[in-house]
């Protein structure tokens, strides 16, 4: 009973604050975790060495990721310090440094490719859009009709992450497909529906875009947010600022911008490789 209290306190203030139900999703099945792990203690006195130690066990055990620990870390600190008010310096861990892989990108003949592939006018535009704007599949499905400001050519992103709103460009081909949609499917509130009303499920989408990957030939591991990831890449391609870049995507930071300027071909083109000026 403890316990089912403790859990019901937690859910109650993540609700409160706002976070996202993925969020709140994700720090209920890790704070779970860790009640049970100590089921048989008081979860308000573990000690900071205790804590440590059960991570350390998960990285070695459960060979966890380090964003994984990183959002196991966070829920515990969750408990402590919103639920409980313990004080910020109460809670000491340390976190690991996050992995600086390269986004995949596709390039434009390949979004050209992965788009004739779907030939679902639905499933099209929807694959369409996420490109065509940046957009991350938590936005689309929260995509409304009225968002679509087709006189002024943007699409405005309502409660984005970090619960922002913002503005994002609207493609003119992008604006023919949607008219093309509307007549069709004729959705009622939100922009894509399932079959029975409502919102158009993330998995859904993720689905549609792993059977064009498959139709369409290509082997990288891409996922839908490859396509946000392309977006932004192939504006940076093609001269556009990076500051407005910052701006279309949501970044609230330019350095989480500035990773596209390590996968952009922009200049690494004009560059000759040694092997090239010898005589062989």
């Amino acid at each position: 009973m403890a316990m089912e209290k403790q859990m019901e306190k937690y859910r109650n203030l993540l609700i409160q604050k706002r976070y996202s139900k993925n969020t709140q999703k994700v720090y209920l099945n890790y704070f779970s975790d860790y009640c049970r792990s100590f089921s048989a203690r008081d979860i308000d006195n573990i000690s900071k060495d205790e804590i440590n130690a059960y991570i350390l066990e998960l990285i070695e055990s459960k060979y966890i990721s380090a964003s994984q620990q990183n959002q196991r870390i966070n829920a515990i600190k969750f408990y402590y310090e919103k639920v409980l008010g313990k004080e910020r310096q109460y809670y000491d861990i340390f976190r690991p440094k996050k992995e600086k892989k390269l986004p995949c990108v596709l390039s434009e003949n390949e979004i050209a490719t992965l788009l004739g592939s779907v030939e679902n006018l639905k499933h099209r535009t929807i694959i369409s859009l996420i490109y065509s704007a940046g957009l991350r599949i938590s936005e689309l499905i929260n995509l409304k009709i009225e968002d679509i400001d087709s006189d002024r050519n943007l699409i405005v992103i309502k409660g984005g992450k970090g619960k922002k709103d913002r503005t994002t460009i609207l493609s003119k081909i992008l604006l023919e497909l949607l008219r093309d949609y509307y007549r069709k499917y004729q959705p009622e509130d939100y922009l894509f529906e399932g079959q029975n009303g409502g919102k158009y499920s993330a998995k859904s989408i993720q689905n549609i875009f792993k059977r064009a990957l498959m139709k369409s030939g290509i082997k990288k591991h891409a996922t839908v947010h490859t396509l946000r990831h392309s977006f932004a890449t192939h504006l940076l391609e093609r001269g556009t600022d990076l500051r407005y870049i910052q701006e279309l995507l949501g970044h609230s930071s330019s350095k989480t911008t500035e990773i596209y300027t390590h996968v952009t071909k922009k200049g690494v083109d004009k560059i000759i490789s040694p092997l090239d000026n010898l005589n062989l």
